[in-house]
């Protein structure tokens, strides 16, 4: 037992224990009595201070102060989310992909939108990714069967700490083990029955990438609630196709729904702003206003 702390990384926390990453070793660790009664938690990406008790176990002493934290997946100190949606196989969920970009940004990660399953895809002047570049979001195509995509992720992703979430079935893991030989990641096949994947990863877990940086890889999800405290001003705020006309409406305030000339919907008519991701947006909008309306 040593009475030195030693700064680490947790990787992976399931069944009350947490696994912290020091340098090149892993440590089984408990937490500190105070800890357990921590409001927020411990979360993987958490950098702590630990006490090394010999046997490559642990204590977690402290929690370090977090630069940001996700609520789903959980996670903390991420960089980068690579939010991954599938061109086919299962059908593209553009809902869900808009809430995570909204959910992401509040969080202040950096998104990156990846579709994947491009080999499936026979002609992807038909697939609707334009939506997303043009609003400015980072864009890349992945496929496993050709390796689409293998160098262009692995260099986003390189010596940043990132997490791939997305619905399930949509390939996150094995994007995983096609970026980096010898994870053999379990993956999933699609229920027939259901139309979506199966759930294959269970915890959140941090990844070391021979590239540099981490990686985690998440559980898959259908549905994503709005933050609590998201009001319709922040809701505008994650959407750069608003922000570029943000004080440009007849009225201050303007929600971009009702109101008479307003910017965002001259944009929507001529042209520059996806009229389904406007549309999308609405319904945004009016989950927040009904939540208004409850409280």
């Amino acid at each position: 037992m040593s009475d030195k702390l030693l700064n680490g990384i947790i990787v992976k926390a399931f069944g009350g224990f947490y696994f912290v990453q020091v340098g090149n070793q892993v440590y089984n660790c408990s937490l500190r009595g105070r800890l357990k009664k921590a409001e927020a938690g411990v979360l993987v990406g958490d950098k702590v201070l630990m006490q090394a008790l010999g046997n490559g176990e642990g204590v977690v002493e402290e929690i370090l102060p977090r630069q940001n934290q996700l609520l789903r997946p959980k996670a903390a100190n991420i960089e980068q989310a690579v939010l991954v949606i599938a061109v086919r196989d299962p059908s593209p969920d553009w809902m869900l992909l808009d809430r995570l970009l909204v959910l992401v940004g509040y969080a202040g990660i950096e998104p990156v939108v990846c579709f994947n399953k491009e080999d499936l895809f026979t002609d992807l002047s038909r697939f609707p990714f334009d939506i997303y570049k043009e609003a400015g979001f980072r864009v890349v195509f992945t496929g496993i069967h050709n390796n689409k995509g293998k160098e262009e992720l692995q260099n986003i992703l390189k010596n940043k700490i990132s997490i791939m979430a997305g619905p399930s079935g949509v390939g996150k893991t094995s994007i995983l083990n096609m970026i980096q030989d010898g994870l053999a990641l379990t993956t999933g096949e699609i229920s027939n029955k259901l139309g979506r994947g199966k759930h294959t990863t269970r915890h959140v877990q941090l990844l070391p990438l021979a590239c540099g940086g981490w990686v985690a890889d998440s559980p898959g999800f259908s549905r994503l609630d709005l933050p609590q405290d998201m009001t319709k001003e922040l809701l505008a705020s994650y959407y750069p196709e608003i922000r570029q006309v943000l004080g440009k409406c007849r009225f201050d305030g303007c929600s971009h729904y009702k109101e008479p000339d307003c910017a965002v919907k001259k944009l929507v008519a001529t042209g520059k702003f996806n009229k389904e991701r406007y549309e999308r947006y609405i319904m945004l909008l009016e989950e927040l206003l009904e939540r208004e309306e409850r409280y």
